[in-house]
């Protein structure tokens, strides 16, 4: 995912400046990407008006420096939907914002273009918690300064029950959230088909 996706997803909503832009990445986005500079947001600003994915008008401010706003262009919005709607692939930490950033902008897609990344995602975390949760987590140390394998231990233990608390509790969202898709009670557009329907386990 890049910055190009985010801003463009963001400009299909609604034409914004690029202080509106980067207004947007503190608040609202700020959990799709971190520490967003303005010089990021108009470098990639420029950079999209040279590939013809973003255009501009001008609006006159007296007194003021004049305001850009931009408009996503045909071939962006192009652009930005075979991003959005193209092969899913998880990221090696769930916490990552790449899935974030595409149900963020789950407006653009259909109901059947939503449940199939709900679905790889699902599988995947899955398919991760059979392989790693009950790994045997014995560490051999060899300290060369001062150690305390003891409090090493402890809070590692307590840093994997953190984290698969946290697993399960992302499992758990998407499932329910898949299965309300199903059911028609997040969009108005219906299924028509189940593409690659499968089974879903709770994470163990």
């Amino acid at each position: 995912m890049k910055l190009e996706h985010i801003l463009l997803g963001v400009l299909l909503e609604h034409p914004s400046t690029g202080y509106e832009l980067k207004k947007f990445l503190d608040s609202h986005g700020r959990f799709l990407r971190s520490n967003t500079q303005m010089s990021q947001v108009y470098r990639s600003l420029g950079t999209m008006e040279k590939q013809g994915l973003v255009t501009y008008s001008v609006d006159p401010r007296p007194g003021a420096q004049d305001a850009k706003t931009h408009r996503v262009t045909d071939e962006g919005a192009t652009v930005f939907l075979d991003w959005l709607t193209g092969p899913y692939h998880p990221a090696s930490r769930f916490q990552d914002p790449e899935l974030s950033a595409r149900l963020a902008f789950a407006g653009f897609m259909s109901a059947e273009q939503l449940l199939r990344i709900l679905d790889v995602e699902i599988q995947t975390r899955q398919e991760e918690v059979a392989r790693y949760r009950y790994r045997d987590r014995r560490e051999t140390w060899a300290p060369t300064i001062a150690f305390d394998s003891e409090l090493a231990e402890s809070v590692g233990e307590r840093m994997h029950t953190k984290g698969a608390n946290a697993m399960d509790a992302h499992v758990a969202f998407l499932v329910e959230l898949r299965r309300d898709l199903l059911d028609g009670k997040l969009s108005s557009r219906s299924l028509t088909a189940v593409p690659g329907d499968m089974p879903v386990n709770n994470a163990r």
